[in-house]
């Protein structure tokens, strides 16, 4: 997995784009005005924070050695997943959808009105 790899992951959900409000890094991906997924891009190693639910975050922090408490986020609702090759690619894909399900979720009905179909 590489960051242009993770990239496309996160921006191939409708209505979601790349922003850069902390500087030139990290790459934080959005779903209209929220934030799914976060990551330095270039980073070594690779690693990604994902919002997920708090049961499924305790699970996955137990199962996998990759995944840890969000760093600088809320240690509760995120994640951060080292992309060490521990992993299947496919289960990072479902953890960035989850992410992505999670914030549309969240968001105003006047705000998922607004994304593309």
């Amino acid at each position: 997995m590489t960051g242009e790899w993770l990239r496309a992951r996160c921006l191939g959900h409708p209505g979601t784009w790349e922003d850069f409000p902390f500087g030139e890094e990290p790459s934080v991906f959005k779903v209209g005005p929220k934030m799914f997924a976060l990551s330095r891009l270039d980073g070594e190693p690779l690693a990604v924070s994902l919002k997920v639910s708090p049961e499924i975050g305790d699970d996955l922090r137990a199962t996998y050695a990759a995944v840890a408490p969000g760093y600088h986020l809320n240690k509760r609702h995120w994640i951060t997943v080292t992309l060490d090759g521990s992993l299947p690619a496919a289960t990072v894909e479902a953890l960035i959808e989850d992410s992505y399900d999670l914030v549309v979720d969240g968001l105003t009905r006047k705000e998922r009105e607004r994304l593309p179909t």
